[in-house]
C-alpha cells in the first residue's frame, strides 16, 4: 500500500522546495498577503469553499485545511517528515467571509507559530495540488487520522465511514 505514494515523489519534492522558499515564521499580528505556496501561509485570511456537499475551511488560496487526531490544543504531534507531507499553516491568521470558530496560535517544537481553529492545529496536505481538493480527508498516515474541517454540510466519506452532521471532526 505504501507504493502508491511513490508515484508523485517528483511533484512532492518540487512542492516542498517551493513551500520552503515561500514560508515565513513571522509571529507579528494582522492579516498579510499570505504569500508563499498554496500549502501554507503566514498571517493570511482563512476562507471557505464548497467541496461536494460540505463547506470546508481553506487557506487564502483555497486549499483544504485539515486537523490531526493525535494533536492537542497546545501541541502539534506532526513534526519532521510528517510536516513535509502535512505542512502546518503558519499563524496568526484571520477569519475571512463565512469563517466561523475560534482562531489562535500555538508554538511548534521548532519555535514557529502555527494557526489553530477551535483548538485544532491547522495543516494542508501536499497531495492536494489545486484549490478545492480534499484528498487528505480520512487518511491514516503519520501516526494518526487526518480530517478536513467542514463548517457546514457533511464531510466527505472517510475510508468507508461517513460522518453525519456538520463539524467534520470528533474524538
Amino acid at each position: 500500500m505504501r507504493n502508491r505514494w511513490l508515484v508523485p515523489v517528483g511533484a512532492i519534492a518540487a512542492t516542498l522546495v517551493i513551500a520552503a522558499c515561500g514560508s515565513s515564521t513571522s509571529s507579528t499580528g494582522g492579516s498579510g498577503s499570505g504569500s508563499g505556496s498554496g500549502s501554507s501561509s503566514a498571517t493570511g485570511a482563512l476562507s471557505t469553499m464548497k467541496v461536494g456537499s460540505a463547506t470546508l475551511l481553506t487557506n487564502s488560496k483555497g486549499f483544504t485545511l485539515y486537523w490531526f487526531v493525535p494533536d492537542t490544543s497546545t501541541a502539534s504531534k506532526c513534526n519532521g517528515s510528517c510536516a513535509k507531507y502535512w505542512p502546518p499553516v503558519l499563524g496568526p491568521v484571520s477569519a475571512g467571509s463565512g469563517v466561523t470558530g475560534t482562531l489562535g496560535v500555538i508554538t511548534r517544537s521548532n519555535g514557529a507559530k502555527q494557526a489553530t481553529w477551535n483548538g485544532h492545529p491547522l495543516y494542508t496536505y501536499i497531495g492536494d495540488t489545486a484549490p478545492g481538493m480534499n484528498k487528505g480527508n480520512g487518511l491514516n498516515l503519520s501516526g494518526g487520522v487526518w480530517h478536513e474541517i467542514a463548517l457546514s454540510g457533511s464531510a466527505a466519506p472517510a475510508s468507508g465511514s461517513s460522518p453525519s452532521g456538520g463539524g467534520g471532526y470528533g474524538y
